[in-house]
């Protein structure tokens, strides 16, 4: 990261068929070597899949629901303080809850082995609505790590 200043966010254009910057962003972190349409062949299909397991017609609320679940609200920062390192929980950005909770959704659906990705990653979804499953687990661990912390906060700066 740069010193000198801060980066310049780039606008993301609302994707194609739901008209969500939202999506266009998770659509974006699944590419791999900027394949796009693949990406948005699995995410469309995840969603259908998703959709069809929930029982739920609107497709967006699924995603909208199950990012929300999935995104962190504190977590710990190594803070250097005269020669030790301090756990130190600080809050989460709200770009940052999107971004943390994609790329743990996308992680977990990737980990899942013997099926395809939308399988995996409608799988997640569903999970990830129900409040459960491996990346719920991974915001409640986060969670934790930060409560355990909490002794530390007055290091933030």
């Amino acid at each position: 990261m740069s010193r000198r200043r801060r980066a310049v966010k780039r606008v993301v254009l609302p994707d194609s068929r739901f008209n969500s910057v939202d999506a266009a962003k998770f659509i974006n972190i699944i590419m791999i070597k900027g394949k796009k349409s693949i990406a948005q062949r699995v995410f469309y299909n995840a969603l259908s899949v998703a959709g069809e397991r929930v029982g739920e017609k609107d497709l967006i609320k699924v995603f909208n629901q199950a990012i929300n679940n999935v995104k962190p609200i504190l977590e710990v920062k190594s803070r250097r303080v005269g020669g030790a390192t301090y756990q130190v929980p600080i809050e989460v950005s709200s770009e940052r809850q999107f971004a943390l909770a994609a790329r743990w959704i996308i992680g977990f659906s990737r980990q899942r082995k013997g099926q395809p990705m939308q399988e995996c990653l409608a799988a997640e979804f569903v999970d990830a609505y129900k409040n459960q499953g491996s990346a719920i687990k991974k915001r409640e661990d986060t969670h934790k790590m930060a409560e355990a912390n909490k002794a530390f906060a007055h290091y933030r700066w």
